[in-house]
């Protein structure tokens, strides 16, 4: 695992509160070409929201703490 792939999950760790608050939660699965991959778990997986707060919530947050990252994706 590299730098980058370490603060991603670090950087996650952080905004993973705000998911485990209503039930939910995210695991870190890939990064490649600047885009982040997630599995979303709990009240978060399945979700109707769950991608308004990958977008809102995770991506903002992890382009502001991690260079080079441009994307956050949901992973299938």
């Amino acid at each position: 695992m590299d730098s980058t792939e370490q603060l991603i999950i670090q950087t996650l760790d952080k905004v993973r509160y705000f998911l485990q608050r209503d039930g939910g939660d995210c695991e870190f699965v890939s990064f490649k070409d600047g885009v982040v991959s997630v599995r979303m778990h709990g009240a978060c997986q399945g979700c109707a929201y769950a991608n308004n707060d990958i977008k809102e919530l995770v991506e903002v947050i992890l382009q502001e703490e991690v260079p080079g990252v441009v994307e956050v994706r949901l992973a299938e």
